[in-house]
């Protein structure tokens, strides 16, 4: 076993899965891999469970019923490391909008530099975005300027899902009361780790929009972090966080 586990959620990402496994298990630092897939029935989980036969100590298989949410597949991969005693948790997608050499950056960041939160930013020198339409772009940068205004974070890349957990910050943020699922997840979870006063560290990375499968984004995902964001901010005031 190794001190790190990438949490990879799916869903119907038969076309990618297979190559992001290959492409993390070769990386010179070595991490474990837990898939959990929300019952694809495009054959995900079955791939991987014939993967398994390769990397039997090292690629992990969670499966849930039925699609529930990008936030309540990572709280259950949080879980599963934290029972499992890994000391680096990972989010990444499965479409390679998130550059796997760069697990290795984030890692760093958490192991050397003393981050207990590095998070892959696609602003932090920039806008590094490749293959998004102007739109997305705008919709994605102001958002994070949008959560900077509203909660006092100082974080370039608010909504970003490229990121490493040192596992006291997991233990720390009281997982079962997390309110979202979708963008608003992954600001909230920002958002927990700032108001515990742990180190956030953004390490610049290059994002790259997927090329294969369909994207999960949608309006009610937008709307939920835009509300979202506002309920956060107000929890915290009446320290209900």
């Amino acid at each position: 076993m190794q001190d790190s586990l990438v949490i990879i959620p799916t869903y119907n990402e038969i076309e990618n899965i297979e190559a992001i496994i290959r492409a993390v298990m070769s990386l010179p630092k070595k991490f474990d891999v837990l898939i959990v897939d929300d019952n694809s029935p495009d054959g995900t989980a079955g791939k991987v469970i014939e993967l398994q036969k390769e990397f039997s100590e090292a690629l992990h298989l969670e499966k849930r019923q039925g699609k529930a949410g990008l936030g309540t597949a990572y709280v259950h991969g949080f879980k599963w490391a934290i029972q499992h005693h890994y000391e680096y948790i990972f989010e990444m997608d499965a479409d390679f909008s998130h550059n796997p050499n760069d697990l290795e950056k984030l890692y760093n960041a958490c192991k050397a530099e003393g981050a207990a939160m590095a998070i892959g930013s696609r602003y932090i020198t920039g806008v590094n975005v490749v293959n998004w339409p102007l739109n997305r772009v705008l919709l994605s940068y102001f958002a994070s300027v949008y959560v900077r205004m509203i909660t006092g974070m100082q974080i370039q890349d608010a909504t970003a899902g490229f990121i490493c957990y040192q596992r006291q910050v997991l233990e720390k943020i009281n997982l079962d009361k997390l309110k979202f699922t979708g963008y608003a997840f992954q600001i909230e979870m920002k958002y927990r780790t700032f108001v515990n006063h742990f180190k956030i560290i953004e390490v610049p990375i290059i994002f790259t929009d997927r090329t294969k499968g369909e994207s999960k984004m949608s309006g009610a995902i937008i709307k939920e972090a835009i509300l979202g964001v506002v309920m956060l901010r107000i929890r915290k005031m009446f320290n209900l966080l």
